[in-house]
């Protein structure tokens, strides 16, 4: 069954101060492409459901943007398929903020199979990082988030480095 945003609820927690969810959802048979994989369309909606979930802990949810016409948008990502998932696949999506300031939010979603998503030496099946920027729908621009989200996000910030795969950009050929 797919989760809206805001029906997401965490199963489990990260560990950050803020417990940001761990997002799970099943892979769907009409989610498989003609290698009976799930197809790719499918991960980054997977992945976009774990943020939806993130911005409903973070106080970005239905209510705050109905309220505000402010809204989180991604403006960049970088998506890595790693493994191959199939069909009825329990995915699990932890979710890592890897830095913030007043209009921005650089973050990574890992997509597990199962629960590799509690093993310290579990590998990823795909990963996600995004740049989003808080954004007034109205005017069109950014402007900053709101003083008790700006908090919750630095306090969810993970502690060290950014996995090492973070940042990097497409390889060349």
């Amino acid at each position: 069954m797919t989760q809206t945003a805001e029906a997401a609820q965490p199963a489990e927690t990260t560990g950050t101060a803020v417990g940001l969810p761990v997002f799970r959802e099943a892979v769907r048979e009409d989610w498989l492409d003609y290698n009976g994989h799930l197809s790719e369309a499918f991960y980054v909606l997977v992945f976009g459901y774990a943020t939806d979930a993130m911005m409903v802990r973070i106080g970005l949810g239905g209510a705050y943007r109905e309220q505000s016409g402010c809204s989180l948008y991604t403006v960049e990502a970088h998506v890595r398929y790693l493994r191959e998932v199939g069909s009825g696949a329990e995915l699990a999506i932890r979710t890592r903020i890897l830095g913030t300031d007043s209009k921005k939010v650089r973050f990574v979603h890992e997509m597990f199979v199962g629960d590799a998503v509690n093993d310290p030496e579990g590998e990823p099946v795909a990963t996600e990082e995004l740049f989003a920027l808080h954004v007034d729908k109205q005017g069109g621009h950014a402007t900053p988030l709101p003083p008790e989200v700006q908090q919750l996000l630095a306090a969810a910030t993970a502690p060290g480095p950014a996995p090492e795969w973070a940042g990097r950009g497409i390889r060349t050929v």
